[in-house]
């Protein structure tokens, strides 16, 4: 009986390890807003082909009766001219509620007041149709670039959440939350493996230094509290993996 459990548990960290791996190869995930059927097929099979993981969408209601799951998105691409809603109405509000998720217009509007109006908006930048398809790639890779530097170095968001490292906070709505250093070094550690399984060896190596019995408890103490700050936006988790680790959704 122990030897079966010994190798059970030995089964469930080898596939936990394996999961870590895979994930940490894991592609950005882009959001296409685009009505027409033709071109937004196009760009979404290009888009896969270069390496992306895209989701098209070409109805604007579909975004707007859930603009919380722009939280999976690493960079959004608007049409302007959409059914019920503009591409502008769209991107006010994704600025509004996530200021830090780059987002560029794809359109053909191209006057110059259009482009003023999408700039002005917050866009990364403001593409006119026909485009190059390289070119575009380029600047969606320019984009991302430039915002996983920002990110390493100054606020990160976590859903409806702004985290700032460097000063050790975390902020919701009107609230602001004050975290100890190990806070914010366990929560910073989880933003960098969203999506992932991170085994209790990893974090406890990474964030405590050491690996034993009284830091694994410590652990557990911290994940309760940053699971309790996160609480006001239902669309995050921090799952238990029993004797391997934790699943983060941010």
């Amino acid at each position: 009986m122990g030897q079966r459990q010994g190798d059970h548990n030995k089964d469930e960290k080898q596939r936990a390890q394996t999961s870590v791996r895979q994930n940490k190869e894991m592609k950005n995930q882009l959001l296409l807003v685009e009505d027409d059927p033709d071109f937004g097929f196009m760009l979404k099979q290009y888009l896969e082909l270069s390496d992306f993981k895209v989701d098209w969408i070409a109805q604007p209601k579909d975004l707007t009766a859930d603009f919380q799951r722009l939280t999976d998105y690493d960079l959004v691409i608007l049409d302007v001219m959409l059914p019920q809603v503009s591409g502008f109405t769209l991107a006010k509000e994704i600025n509004t509620l996530f200021p830090l998720l780059p987002f560029i217009f794809l359109t053909a509007k191209e006057q110059k007041i259009d482009k003023l109006t999408g700039l002005k908006i917050g866009a990364d930048d403001y593409i006119t149709k026909p485009c190059d398809p390289e070119e575009l790639l380029l600047r969606i890779q320019n984009i991302l670039k430039r915002n996983q530097k920002h990110v390493s170095s100054g606020s990160i968001p976590i859903g409806s959440y702004l985290f700032s490292p460097d000063q050790l906070l975390l902020s919701h709505a009107h609230e602001q939350y004050k975290l100890t250093e190990r806070e914010a070094q366990l929560l910073l550690f989880l933003c960098q493996h969203n999506g992932q399984l991170v085994t209790r060896e990893d974090i406890l190596e990474k964030v405590w230094g050491t690996a034993d019995f009284f830091t694994g408890r410590s652990m557990d103490v911290f994940i309760t509290r940053i699971r309790k700050y996160l609480s006001h936006d239902p669309t995050l988790s921090i799952s238990s993996n029993r004797g391997v680790g934790f699943t983060v959704h941010f």
